[in-house]
């Protein structure tokens, strides 16, 4: 195998980087995984996220994880409702939602970022993740490099794998390539089930999609229970800092709501009447579709590090887990001669999967705050729902 005696290092312990370095180990590779966070116990941000068969639930079942995953996941998180600015329901499959189970290609079981996490955590021999290993810089040592960090601390690997996420550390030391800006930010907020009864009485555990006006409220329920909610607009990327907005704030959030979101019903002013804060302004990047690298012998980039890409289509943490996936089986494959040859193949695969996906992304983006939005995505959704 071409990593017999090569220590590698993955920096970034997200799903992508945990589930490498799960497989790499079913593979008996040295791996080990620097992460940021302090300790396992630190707090896991966003949404929960939908795996994709031929994706996601694919590296997982190739993590031989699968049975853990169906312990672990959350049923019915699926569900959805398709509202316009009103409050008015114009799609629900929550009491006609066709039976579908692991194995169809229609099936995209949610399952929150924690549990995730764990799940992967605890399936990687002891010892693999090096907590509080915030990346600084590296330099170029032997065949491979030293890395070092925030504490103080260096280390070595022979091949550096950045699952450092969209403002990755390491990428400039591949490509000199930036994120663009989509046109479009979300504001994230997240309020418990308690303080938004009503939301909570429609959403019934799994995800509202509203749209209105060319802007939208996209939300999602958690395994506590809590609304983890977006306000989805386009602004000028630097809307944060101009709109003079404190974002701890939420007398001045929901003042600003009812003034951007002002045809909206009151139904929504729940979600900021009663949100914990601070809100977060999430700016939408992706990376150019024609990009490209010269591929490096000791170096490579998975998941938001390579192709950050709008969540329009779900695709983003499927295609790092798939990175995952197909970057074990180049290491691990007699296919090829050299790591550098081995790399080379996947960087060529990855870029082009991905530019794909980014591109469903960002038509999906277009077509959420475009003024047919709701017609747009009802369609959407009754060509994947025949039962409707």
């Amino acid at each position: 195998m071409l990593t017999d005696n090569k220590s590698i290092a993955i920096v970034g312990g997200g799903p992508a980087g945990l589930t490498l370095a799960r497989l790499l180990q079913l593979k008996n590779a040295n791996v080990k995984v620097y992460e940021r966070d302090t300790n396992k116990y630190a707090r896991v941000q966003g949404s929960p996220l939908d795996m994709h068969e031929d994706s996601g639930l694919a590296a997982i079942r190739k993590a031989e994880l699968l049975e853990v995953f169906k312990k672990t996941f959350r049923p019915g998180a699926d569900k959805t409702l398709i509202m316009n600015d009103q409050g008015e329901i114009f799609f629900s499959d929550h009491g006609a939602k066709p039976e579908e189970d692991f194995g169809d290609e229609h099936f995209r079981p949610e399952i929150d970022r924690g549990p995730l996490r764990n799940m992967l955590l605890e399936s990687l021999q002891p010892e693999t993740v090096v907590w509080d290993s915030h990346f600084v810089s590296m330099e170029p040592q032997n065949e491979g490099w030293l890395l070092h960090f925030k504490n103080g601390t260096s280390a070595y690997a022979d091949l550096v794998i950045a699952s450092d996420g969209a403002n990755s550390k390491i990428r400039p030391y591949l490509s000199d390539q930036k994120p663009v800006y989509s046109g479009v930010i979300m504001l994230e907020g997240n309020v418990s089930k308690e303080n938004a009864p009503h939301i909570d009485a429609l959403i019934k555990g799994g995800k509202i999609m509203a749209f209105g006006n060319t802007k939208n409220i996209l939300m999602g329920q958690k395994g506590n229970g809590d609304l983890g909610f977006y306000a989805s607009f386009k602004a000028d990327e630097n809307w944060p800092a101009e709109s003079g907005l404190d974002f701890s704030d939420k007398t001045q959030l929901l003042t600003w709501f009812q003034e951007k979101y002002s045809e909206w019903s009151d139904l929504w002013q729940e979600l900021f009447e009663n949100a914990s804060t601070p809100f977060i302004p999430r700016l939408i990047y992706y990376m150019p579709l024609d990009q490209t690298w010269e591929t490096m012998p000791n170096l490579t980039l998975m998941g938001d590090a390579a192709h950050v890409m709008p969540p329009f289509a779900g695709e983003g943490a499927n295609m790092a887990m798939l990175d995952a996936l197909e970057l074990s089986e180049y290491l691990a494959g007699s296919n090829y001669k050299t790591l550098k040859e081995a790399i080379a193949a996947y960087e060529v695969n990855m870029r082009k999967r991905a530019a794909k996906a980014t591109l469903e992304s960002l038509e999906n983006g277009e077509l959420m705050h475009s003024e047919n939005a709701l017609t747009a995505m009802l369609n959407f959704f009754n060509g994947h729902h025949t039962d409707q």
